[in-house]
């Protein structure tokens, strides 16, 4: 059969179109979800706060997984959930709509693999909060597999370099309906080290705070920073940070008294900032605290209903249910207000 001619210089022309890339959608720095009003949505934001793009979710979210090169973002439902939403963040485009396996809930974060080929889902089972890791090829988003992750639970992944993920499970068995938690006194949560074949290589727990569920990664050049939710007794003040080396045992980073007890036992986002400090966030209470590389306590920084946290430089950057961004350097810096509420989360693009 002879070539077709047009389809073969269509085919040529179709090559040589640039493929859209994040400047396209006004290259964002980070995603955040949000509630305005009634409804909620996702918006890509500048480093000045300024809102480039909003696209509407059908409820509330969670985080968000940026796609590494295309303009493409995968907005998790928060947990128990079980949609997720890819999103042209160009167009503002639905491209797909996925869902796990019957019986299972998505539990709020992904990640990309480093070529942008496969996406991984932190997800439970819905009896009995078993964890799973979602396997999704990215063209289409079907699933291609999955693996345990090695306990109950898991709630934030990351991935490291050489395609391994490390997998926060944080230990709690709840409701499927209500989200009441159900083994609090037993609860047992865990740092995992996955294989890129879901092979667990080697898991590290909390045995003097095993009531302190571990819920949010950043990496750092060594390991993972993780940030925790106290489930104890309210009157005990414990580490809410800590880092985890692989092969070594994890190691707790305290504030002092007086200080520790103003996070109220709630760590709801972490960030790593470009010279290796680490600060975690409380909307419960109002603060973000700084930490430098190697754990030392520097500073607590007011906001009312702080949580979304990145990193904006050598600095960070908040946002807060007031609908408010700030840097975050030697203090707090307002950088915009928007009239909604932002959610937990700020996703680094």
């Amino acid at each position: 059969m002879r070539p077709n001619r047009r389809l073969f210089l269509g085919g040529l022309a179709a090559l040589a179109l640039p493929r859209p890339s994040w400047a396209d959608a006004g290259s964002p720095a980070w995603l955040a979800a949000a509630k305005e009003g009634e409804d909620y949505c996702l918006h890509g934001l500048s480093e000045s706060g300024e809102s480039l793009f909003a696209l509407p979710l059908p409820a509330r979210g969670h985080a968000a997984a940026a796609h590494p090169e295309k303009p493409l973002a995968v907005a998790f439902a928060r947990r128990p959930g079980t949609f997720a939403l890819v999103i042209d963040c160009v167009t503002g485009a639905e491209t797909h709509r996925f869902s796990p396996p019957p019986g299972r809930q998505f539990n709020g974060h992904g990640a990309f693999s480093a070529d942008g080929r496969v996406l991984y889902t932190s997800e439970v089972v819905a009896e009995g909060s078993e964890g799973r890791v979602g396997i999704w090829e990215t063209e289409g988003f079907t699933r291609m597999g999955e693996y345990a992750s090695g306990g109950i639970g898991p709630h934030d992944l990351k991935l490291l370099a050489d395609g391994r993920l490390i997998i926060a499970n944080g230990g709690i068995q709840t409701d499927p309906t209500d989200r009441s938690k159900l083994n609090i006194e037993t609860m047992r949560p865990n740092l995992t080290l996955i294989s890129k074949g879901g092979t667990v290589l080697e898991q590290v727990t909390l045995p003097d705070l095993h009531q302190a569920s571990i819920r949010h990664l950043v990496l750092t050049a060594t390991g993972v920073a993780f940030a925790m939710q106290w489930e104890g007794d309210p009157a005990e003040v414990v580490p809410l940070l800590g880092h985890w080396v692989p092969g070594q045992a994890p190691e707790h980073y305290a504030a002092p008294e007086g200080e520790a007890e103003r996070m109220k036992g709630y760590a709801g986002s972490i960030a790593r900032a470009s010279d290796g400090r680490l600060a975690i966030s409380s909307p419960k209470g109002g603060v973000v605290q700084v930490f430098d590389a190697q754990g030392q306590f520097l500073a607590t920084h007011a906001r009312a209903d702080v949580c979304g946290l990145a990193a904006l430089g050598p600095g960070f950057v908040t946002s807060d249910g007031a609908g408010g961004i700030c840097a975050l350097d030697e203090g707090l810096r307002p950088l915009a207000k928007l009239d909604l509420a932002w959610d937990n989360h700020m996703v680094a693009l």
